[in-house]
């Protein structure tokens, strides 16, 4: 598959606009015979970003809508994205350092927000990092970026700080401040890299309390006390509170970590593990030990994190891959997995729940394939939908050649699609 920049591409054939309009400003889209996880086939009409009916298949009048076929698909919330890093991303193979001019860091930062978006996440968060001498510029160019993006993904910005405390640390913290008024929707950092974490804690649910804001940290998790200071403090702020990647709770002793995640699951505290590996925040690697955090009722989100840079240069900012992995490699079940990546991971960052039912958000995506343990495992072919118009398509295409083995015509290969050409449908 091609991993060139994006393009809106446009079926041939089809009488309706890309975004499933019909071309005079319609909204509303027909999602025709796709099948859902517990095995129905189904119709699915979408309108004014929400999902307006669910009927069996074939029941449902399109009532002027544009229909999209999806036979052979599996439909399903779509997932998110809560970890990412736009400001840095697509930087892995750049020679020379890296650039932190505007222009720069808003093209990486859309081209990014594209990628993620065509793997399905119709809703991102991108931790920025500021201060030091760039100051509030990558802030201000990814904020150019969401304003672009707007109405193609809902792109949210985690603004970063190097240190809150002491005397370097009061630049950041009216720095931090500076960036939540400039538009920052959460506020973070990486308590663990300051020389008072707990202040720095502190600090940063003093400023999220003063806006309303979320709190989203980088920490590797490897200090229980630490952990419970955190969660002690974290327990009353109403607008929430996520860690992550956590991998150094895996390395505690089995009685340290399942007292550290009761208490984290008691304060409400989310984590968001990185099973891809880790990222610019931390310089530990491993994955959360999600079983006993799930165990614990912590509300575990899976999030990619680095996407090509230098602390990940193959990352690839998916995250069925997140789910993927967690399903392959943490023993978790398909279903719990891609909850990570969707409806708890959706949860941890405060957006309104999906199901596939009539008055929910029309956030979806469609996967070749007709079970979640089969699209987890393979499913490039993709089409996704925000506010209930189609804003992003996937196809693959896999062929095979002709046997070469002489007079064997019993043997014939898989052919799907695409003519008498042939060529499997992925």
């Amino acid at each position: 598959m091609s991993d060139s920049k994006p393009q809106p591409p446009r079926r041939p054939g089809s009488s309706g606009g890309f975004d499933g309009s019909d071309g005079d400003g319609s909204t509303a889209l027909l999602l025709s015979g796709a099948r859902l996880t517990d095995g129905r086939t189904v119709d699915v009409r979408l309108s004014e970003g929400r999902i307006e009916a669910v009927g069996t298949a074939g029941s449902l009048p399109s009532h002027r809508a544009s229909r999209v076929d999806l036979a052979g698909f599996l439909l399903l919330p779509a997932p998110v994205e809560p970890h990412a890093h736009g400001d840095t991303a697509l930087t892995a193979d750049t020679s020379g350092p890296v650039s932190y001019a505007g222009q720069d860091v808003q093209r990486r930062a859309t081209d990014a927000a594209l990628l993620q978006l065509g793997h399905g996440a119709t809703a991102q968060r991108a931790h920025v990092r500021i201060g030091d001498v760039q100051g509030l510029g990558p802030m201000e160019a990814v904020l150019q970026a969401r304003r672009a993006l707007r109405g193609l993904v809902d792109l949210s910005t985690v603004a970063v700080p190097r240190l809150l405390t002491g005397v370097a640390g009061a630049d950041g913290l009216a720095m931090l401040r500076d960036a939540v008024k400039m538009g920052a929707s959460v506020v973070g950092g990486s308590p663990d890299a300051d020389p008072d974490p707990a202040g720095y804690v502190e600090r940063v649910l003093e400023v999220a309390a003063e806006h309303g804001c979320p709190v989203d940290l980088h920490t590797d998790g490897d200090d229980p006390a630490r952990l419970a200071r955190l969660a002690a403090m974290a327990g009353g702020l109403r607008s929430g509170v996520a860690i992550g990647p956590c991998g150094g709770l895996a390395r505690l002793p089995l009685e340290v970590a399942t007292r550290a995640a009761g208490q984290l699951a008691a304060a409400g505290v989310s984590v968001v593990c990185q099973p891809q590996g880790g990222c610019g925040g931390v310089d530990q690697r491993g994955v959360a030990p999600v079983r006993l955090l799930r165990a614990a009722g912590v509300r575990l989100a899976a999030g990619s994190g680095a996407l090509r840079d230098a602390a990940n240069p193959v990352g690839r900012g998916d995250p069925l891959e997140a789910a993927y992995l967690l399903a392959s490699q943490s023993g978790m079940r398909a279903q719990h997995a891609y909850d990570a990546v969707a409806a708890v991971a959706r949860e941890a960052m405060g957006l309104p729940e999906v199901r596939l039912e009539a008055g929910f958000p029309a956030e979806l995506v469609a996967l070749r394939g007709d079970r979640l343990s089969g699209v987890l495992s393979l499913a490039y072919s993709r089409i996704v939908v925000h506010r209930g118009r189609v804003v992003a398509r996937t196809s693959a295409v896999r062929e095979y050649c002709d046997s070469v083995a002489a007079g064997d015509a019993d043997l014939e290969l898989p052919r799907q699609g695409r003519g008498a050409g042939g060529g499997t449908v992925e």
